[in-house]
């Protein structure tokens, strides 16, 4: 039998507790949800092929009248950045202004996805079921919000794209024209990552930092990838002064911490020897 030796008060006084915190914390709204909200309108005003998902009101016409749905997209995007930034009004209104722009560059993305993968058959199969795209896209909307210093809600955004797709990528990363992603699952790239154009990562990449410390927050802790470069599946590129060429290859389970000059190939040696008949070895799976 459990024995609980604790006051039989205890549990009213932590509710009583919980109501100043949350009275004080200023989170009225439920953030994390208008943010899932806000990121499905959003794509599904951009692109047809998400719309009719489930944002919890008015999905009947879903795709029928884009004005109405642009201006739930606004909505929503000013309900929830509302208690975050003062000047929320001119935040929506610039964000909406960039929108234009980082649609064209999620076609590019598309496109460089499409062109490189001879499994794709059509851009609205890359579109609608290539969890790159969804990861690349998601990232494009939270950047312009992070370069607009809104809080939280760029994190809350890519952390729903890394639950979507595997894809973990900083709200902050820079990330140029043409990016492919091919696979995908349990790439990271942190917030200091600088990548150019027409890149193309492979799964579990890893663009990181080479010590994690508080006192860095402020520096370039993440590489910088130049253009037209490929990164094969897990690869790990480490540190703020880590630069990749333009046109550099870098190989699979490759692991670099210095800087690469332009069209360079970084593979990982391996050493094969033969096998004695006797060694012992044995795996089951």
């Amino acid at each position: 039998m459990h024995t609980d030796d604790r006051s039989p008060r205890e549990w009213p006084a932590f509710v009583d507790h919980l109501a100043a915190s949350r009275r004080i914390s200023g989170a009225e709204r439920p953030l994390r949800a208008l943010a899932e909200e806000f990121i499905r309108r959003a794509l599904a005003l951009m692109f047809p092929h998400f719309a009719g998902v489930d944002t919890g009101r008015d999905d009947q016409r879903a795709g029928q009248d884009v004005h109405a749905d642009a201006r739930r997209v606004e909505d929503v995007l000013a309900l929830a950045i509302g208690s975050l930034v003062p000047d929320s009004a001119q935040v929506v209104a610039a964000f909406l202004e960039r929108l234009p722009a980082q649609h064209a560059r999620l076609l590019a993305d598309a496109e460089a996805i499409y062109s490189g993968d001879p499994a794709a058959e059509s851009l609205d199969e890359v579109i609608l079921a290539y969890p790159g795209f969804l990861a690349i896209a998601v990232h494009r909307i939270a950047h312009e919000l992070y370069a607009l210093h809104v809080p939280l809600m760029p994190r809350l955004l890519a952390e729903w794209a890394h639950r979507e797709t595997g894809i973990d990528i900083h709200p902050g990363a820079t990330i140029g024209r043409s990016f492919a992603i091919d696979h995908g699952t349990g790439i990271v790239i942190g917030e200091t990552s600088h990548i150019g154009e027409r890149v193309r990562i492979y799964q579990g990449v890893t663009l990181g930092a080479l010590a994690v410390s508080k006192g860095l927050a402020n520096r370039k802790r993440h590489p910088t990838i130049g253009d037209d470069v490929v990164i094969y599946a897990n690869a790990t590129i480490l540190g703020g002064n880590t630069v990749v060429g333009d046109g550099s290859v870098v190989g699979g389970n490759v692991w670099l911490t210095a800087s690469v000059p332009p069209r360079s190939v970084v593979q990982f040696s391996s050493t094969v020897a033969k096998r004695p008949s006797d060694d012992g070895l044995e795996f089951h799976i």
